[in-house]
């Protein structure tokens, strides 16, 4: 069972949400392929298409730590800088 939920809900800029979905989908195969990585899942909300969420599982914390270090995640936030007019993350652990 993994050890760490991480929800991450990512609001563009009305005028910037394809460029934002564009980053967030190349973010996908490299954070799968990286250790400790479960599952790592993009939605768009569908009444508004500029919020984005992912739902991620990892085995450790200190394993998704380091995801947020990786070469992808900085190129994703260079991109996007100016874009994204919220980020609220929320590190959660299974209950049931």
């Amino acid at each position: 069972m993994p050890k760490l939920t991480i929800v991450a809900n990512i609001k563009a800029n009305p005028d910037q949400i394809e460029l934002v979905k564009a980053e967030l989908l190349k973010l996908i195969d490299a954070t799968r392929a990286e250790a400790g990585c479960v599952n790592y899942d993009l939605h768009q909300d569908n009444e508004n298409p500029s919020h984005f969420m992912f739902y991620e599982n990892w085995d450790t914390r200190e394993l998704w730590q380091t995801h947020l270090n990786a070469p992808h995640i900085g190129a994703y936030k260079k991109a996007t800088d100016g874009a994204v007019a919220e980020f609220i993350l929320n590190e959660m652990t299974i209950v049931s």
